[in-house]
């Protein structure tokens, strides 16, 4: 009877450890038999290659011996030899395992910890494992839990089947959680760490905003509407851009509810924090506009190679627009994706201004006309030197006061300016050592390569050698400010997209890579020469 309820026990601490981890039972039988074989080879000795099995129905334990067949013995403890072990089995062959019954021996007390300490490590193991395969695929999520304890002002939340943990810089400001608080937050990293799998929740992020409007609006759980992006200053203020795949669906009142009811319920939760609904819009300068809402916008200039656009509001409206510390415009920018330049109407007319007189100067400068004419042609809308060389005649002569005669001489000081500028590029070129194979590559003008001979870029090899940001430079974000980098050719009017075609054309002209191969009009392929 002894043994009986012994065995009885085995299974019946299995269960009660298996219930209790929410591990499978078999994981728990498994560590069981690892301590248990660790405990008989401190019996039978450390070289011995024990084994030991544990009935799941009877909870019976066998201990087995394991011995492997050779030719010749050279190890008692864990060899046979093929004549012994076909004594046993006469169908053993050389390489064979042969197992031999060991008898139930008791536990000494040092073996018995040594054995507990095993079947505490597995199970932990076991359960470390479920934790992570359960919590990995919920990043993303937001999950309910009850705070268990605060450290050094993180958070720690029983998640019922695991514990996670919101950093004290994942916490909305002025925020305070004491043990037994229920919380929300948002599941947004799972990492398997030596002590275990670190659940990282977050009530900051962007998307927990978002997954907050997916529970109390409907119509985003449905996929009608669609939150397109959020841009947050948790505690404060934040900005969410939706769109209905419903005409006949408004998104931002979807979102509001019946008197305010859907969006104080998100405001609620996040301690207050005000809530701009922005209508998303595929065209980059509608959806930007909608974004620096309330401040009302009077024009917008895109510029796609940097991602960069600037605004202009009235006078009155700039505070608004720019918010308090810079609010407004730095959550519209993060809404976007492109950086904002705000301006007043009475800057951008300055700004104009200010252009007006540098092209007329430049005029005066370079083709030696009066400050009259250098206005006329600046205010017709032409931008530089070579807009004048290279115009139809009769646009030049339609200008008023002008005719053919006034025309064609300033057309002719023009081609002589630029003559005159190309053949000083020219010397300059050869005095840097730029090499004439470089000129050959398309879209290349005699002020680029002066440009690349002064940054140390000589041979087509060199020029290859480098990436589009070093020839138009870059942008880069520092805290709240972008900060912008020059490039070779800043200021010369090169988009990235055509400084990238430059730079292939040179890879394919020193063999670095094949020449790219386009679909000809017929439907065959043509292979693009290089230039």
């Amino acid at each position: 009877m002894a043994v009986s309820a012994n065995r009885l026990e085995i299974l019946q601490i299995a269960d009660a450890v298996a219930r209790e981890k929410s591990i499978d039972r078999s994981i728990v039988i498994a560590s069981m038999e690892d301590a248990l074989q660790k405990a008989a080879r401190s019996r039978y000795g450390q070289e011995t290659e024990v084994r030991a099995e544990i009935n799941p129905r009877t909870g019976e334990v066998r201990f087995s011996r394991l011995m492997l067949v050779v030719d010749q013995v050279e190890n008692d403890a864990t060899q046979i030899s093929l004549e012994d072990a076909r004594k046993r089995n006469p169908a053993a062959q050389s390489g064979d395992w042969i197992s031999e019954t060991l008898p139930p021996f008791d536990f000494g007390r040092i073996a018995a910890q040594s054995a507990k300490q095993i079947i505490v490590q597995k199970v932990r193991e076991a359960e470390r494992d479920r934790q992570y395969e359960e919590f990995k695929d919920r990043i993303g999520e937001i999950v309910n839990g009850v705070v268990k304890r605060v450290e050094y002002g993180n958070v720690i939340v029983d998640l019922g089947r695991g514990e996670g943990v919101i950093r004290r810089d994942e916490m909305i400001p002025r925020e305070t959680f004491r043990p037994g608080d229920r919380v929300r937050a948002y599941v947004y990293d799972v990492r398997r760490e030596q002590r275990g799998p670190q659940i990282f929740l977050s009530r900051t992020h962007p998307q927990f905003m978002a997954k907050l409007f997916k529970q109390e609006v409907p119509e985003i759980y449905d996929g009608v509407i669609e939150v397109k992006s959020v841009a947050r200053d948790p505690g404060s203020r934040a900005k969410i851009a939706v769109v209905s795949r419903d005409s006949s669906i408004d998104p931002v009142g979807a979102c509001v509810g019946m008197r305010g009811s859907r969006v104080q319920a998100v405001v609620g939760e996040l301690q207050g924090e005000r809530i701009d609904i922005i209508p998303w819009s595929a065209d980059a300068a509608t959806f930007i506009v909608n974004a620096l809402q309330p401040a009302e916008v009077v024009k917008v200039v895109l510029d796609e190679d940097s991602n960069r656009i600037e605004v202009v509001v009235p006078d009155d409206q700039l505070s608004l627009a720019i918010g308090r510390r810079g609010q407004n415009v730095r959550l519209a920018s993060q809404l976007t994706g492109w950086d904002i330049d705000i301006l007043t109407e009475a800057e951008e007319s300055e700004r104009r201004q200010r252009e007006f007189e540098e092209r007329t100067r430049a005029f005066m400068n370079s083709i030696d006309v009066d400050e009259v004419v250098g206005r006329l042609l600046a205010s017709e809308g032409f931008r530089s030197v070579e807009d004048l060389a290279f115009v139809d005649l009769s646009e030049l002569a339609s200008i008023e006061g002008f005719d053919e005669d006034t025309a064609g001489e300033i057309q002719n000081r023009a081609k002589t300016y630029l003559e005159r500028r190309e053949a000083e590029n020219e010397s300059r070129r050869k005095e840097l050592g730029v090499s004439d194979e470089l000129r050959e590559i398309e879209g290349m003008t005699s002020e680029m390569l002066v440009k690349l001979g002064e940054n140390d870029v000589r041979t087509v090899e060199d020029f290859a050698g480098c990436v589009p940001d070093d020839l138009v430079g870059w942008s880069e974000k520092r805290e709240a400010e972008t900060i912008k980098n020059d490039g070779f050719f800043t200021g010369l009017d090169l988009s990235r997209e055509e400084a990238e075609a430059m730079i292939m054309a040179a890879r394919v002209r020193v063999g670095w890579i094949e020449n790219p191969v386009v679909q000809s009009p017929e439907g065959g392929d043509a292979t693009e020469e290089a230039k």
